[in-house]
């Protein structure tokens, strides 16, 4: 309850109906002795009142970017590095896509350009609006450049649809907060459940070499294995993330080897050990080409296609579930199916001798291959636990979260 005492928090309010929400919320940061500064937009004044956020805050809530009273109290640029964090809640379609492009037409979006603190964004919209391509594209580019995300959850909206596209509770804001502004809480241990623990990560696709210039890989982008690497990380965890070829950052308090192919993947896993976790979460190629060309696979006019011997790659999370001195206490799985999805996952499960497999649909009618958000099922001995489907970054938390339980 008191990891948030003397942190600031900026919080910017667009307008959307959550904005309803947003009181509560400061109402629980408050709480916790977390000091809360308000930017309210115009359209989100439509929904929340100054004033109401001002007695709630018990500060000057700002608006106008050429107020010269608020510019000469305090200017936007040094409003905008005073807090510890940005929460953007609720974050509209509008707000994010704005965020994407670099826009700066108010003092939220000019706030959100100048700061140099990190930013959370609590996505709230219509489910449509929520899964449209151009949505899912701002969101991961905010995701590559390290914006944070909380929600949204699914369910019944105000406008009558059901999907994603409902923002966070109140609660889950403030955890996503605490997760965010305390990743060093594993130096006093009191908050950490998993200081002294040692987790590896795969994360990503592998890239199998046909040629110098081709190789067999998969639409993986990472962004779920890093995020568990970094939720583990939050909770205290030393993570070793062992990366396949992608795009997204690198997140940070975590130590990452960079590899490319299936092999260079189980090799630096096994370096890694002894550890008591591990969460194989790369998408990892089934086969590679037997012996791939020297030189560049050249097409020859009236000449038959080449033909590629392929071999079976090594089993990462068979061979790290596999019983002996150096197994990790738990291992997790993923299993990504199109067809047959329990089915299959469940006698993954057992036939890798994992612990847990974290089964999720990768048709592509789904999105969630290379997307921002996940719908899994947690497999392990004891049932089925079946996930809503939430941000990437939320399914992290939470399975960092069962992971520490388990463990404690």
């Amino acid at each position: 309850m008191r990891d948030l005492a003397g942190k600031r928090v900026l919080l910017i309010v667009p307008g959307g109906i959550a904005a309803f929400k947003i009181p509560e919320l400061i109402r629980l940061l408050r709480g916790r002795d977390c000091g809360v500064t308000c930017v309210l937009t115009q359209s989100g004044a439509q929904f929340v009142t100054k004033l109401t956020l001002q007695a709630l805050t018990e500060t000057t809530v700002y608006s106008d970017l050429f107020s010269l009273t608020d510019e000469n109290e305090m200017g936007h640029i040094q409003l905008s590095r005073s807090a510890d964090l940005v929460v953007v809640a609720p974050a509209t379609a509008n707000i994010l896509a704005k965020m994407a492009a670099g826009i700066g037409d108010d003092l939220a979006t000019t706030l959100l350009l100048a700061t140099d603190k990190p930013v959370l964004a609590a996505p709230a919209m219509n489910v449509r609006m929520w899964l449209h391509a151009a949505t899912q594209a701002n969101m991961a580019l905010l995701a590559a450049r390290g914006v944070a995300v909380v929600g949204p959850d699914e369910g019944a909206m105000a406008c009558n649809e059901y999907g994603p596209g409902r923002m966070s509770e109140p609660p889950a804001i403030v955890e996503a907060i605490e997760a965010l502004l305390s990743p060093s809480r594993a130096l006093n241990g009191k908050h950490a459940p998993l200081a002294g623990k040692h987790a590896i990560v795969t994360s990503g696709p592998t890239h199998e070499p046909i040629d110098p210039l081709r190789y067999i890989a998969n639409r993986s982008s990472g962004r779920q294995g890093h995020a568990i690497a970094a939720s583990l990380a939050a909770l205290g965890a030393r993570v070793t993330l062992v990366s396949g070829p992608v795009s997204v950052p690198d997140p940070r308090g975590v130590t990452v080897v960079h590899v490319e192919s299936a092999r260079q993947m189980l090799a630096a896993c096994q370096d890694a050990l002894p550890a008591e976790i591990a969460v194989c979460a790369a998408a990892v190629a089934d086969w590679r080409v037997a012996s791939a060309a020297s030189g560049k696979i050249k097409k020859t006019p009236g000449a038959a296609p080449p033909t590629l011997e392929l071999v079976p790659n090594p089993d990462i999370l068979a061979t790290l579930a596999a019983p002996g001195p150096r197994r990790p206490a738990l291992v997790v799985g993923f299993a990504a199916e199109t067809d047959d999805l329990m089915a299959n996952a469940q006698a993954k499960r057992v036939r890798k001798g994992c612990d847990w497999i974290v089964a999720n649909d990768v048709s592509p009618e789904t999105g969630i291959m290379g997307g921002v958000e996940n719908a899994v099922h947690l497999i392990t001995a004891d049932g089925v636990e079946d996930w809503p489907r939430l941000a990437k970054d939320e399914v992290a938390r939470r399975l960092a979260a069962r992971i520490a339980e388990a463990l404690g």
